[in-house]
């Protein structure tokens, strides 16, 4: 019968559902592990052995600690700043590329494109990168972390690809109605590859979001910190005074566990929250910048 499955086919899949199983187990409980820890009362939670499949001992004490931190409140500021400003950029700026990439007529497009491809296997080091962004005075201000990461060259390869495909058909009915080179590219090309300007959203706010190392290099005053510098801080130098005033050198140790853990879900479900928007885009955008048909 052309329904039925063979026992190895059976096998294979009750295999294959439970490698899939611990999969899902290995990349979901870490997290859930943090959310329950985050809300659950600190010293009842220091005194739990084995795994944790909810709160221990319902608490908000971590996260009112966390949103009482003048430096998280900054740093959420901060960081909105360089997502939505650095995203902007990065938009403009990898669309304008792809633009005279995916183009036949500009001149020496190859050459460009080599150039843009040399910069993913090859770069001049950390050294000349902070003496180039010093040289332009640009450390200890925003644009250090802004300017920089403009354009991401594989962002632009997908984004190029997916404007060639564009039928020239198109551009050329445009160009004898007297539209120029920016008509063409915002009113025709960009709407018609929205899946892909969703990655490249997705792609550079994320990025933005995530971003302290550069940060780190160029910010010597903490008012420009983003949220993820300051969750650096929290967690490996274990700096949470600022947040457990107050209480005891003994219930600071307990208290700052939570805290952390409050601070880690604090930083993602900005994302979280963001990423079900974009994903149906996500799959689509990516084949369509991937293959040229």
């Amino acid at each position: 019968m052309a329904g039925k499955r063979s026992i190895g086919e059976m096998i294979f899949d009750i295999f294959n559902y439970i490698f899939m199983a611990l999969i899902l187990f290995a990349t979901l409980y870490p997290f859930l592990y943090i959310a329950f820890a985050s809300f659950s009362d600190p010293y009842l939670l220091e005194a739990h052995q084995g795994f944790l499949v909810r709160p221990v001992g319902f608490s908000l004490a971590s996260f009112k600690a966390v949103f009482g931190n003048r430096n998280i409140l900054m740093g959420y500021r901060n960081t909105l700043i360089y997502v939505v400003l650095g995203t902007s950029l990065n938009l403009l700026m990898t669309s304008l590329g792809a633009y005279v990439l995916s183009r036949n007529g500009p001149c020496l497009k190859n050459i460009f494109t080599f150039l843009f491809v040399f910069t993913m296997f090859f770069s001049g080091g950390l050294i000349p990168f902070y003496l180039i962004v010093q040289g332009l005075k640009l450390a200890d201000t925003m644009w250090a972390v802004i300017l920089p990461p403009a354009v991401n060259t594989y962002n632009l390869i997908i984004m190029r690809t997916a404007f060639a495909g564009v039928p020239p058909s198109m551009e050329e009915s445009a160009r004898i109605d007297g539209a120029g080179d920016v008509t063409i590219l915002f009113r025709i090309i960009i709407p018609l590859c929205m899946p892909v300007v969703a990655v490249m959203i997705l792609f550079y706010g994320v990025y933005h979001w995530n971003a302290w190392v550069n940060a780190s290099i160029f910010f010597q005053k903490r008012t420009l910190y983003p949220l993820q510098l300051f969750l650096r801080e929290i967690l490996i130098t274990s700096n949470t005074d600022s947040m457990t005033t107050g209480a005891s050198s003994g219930e600071r140790e307990y208290v700052s566990q939570g805290i952390k853990y409050a601070t880690i879900i604090v930083a993602t479900i900005p994302i979280l929250c963001v990423y079900p928007f974009l994903q149906r885009f996500f799959n689509k955008g990516i084949m369509i910048g991937a293959v040229k048909e």
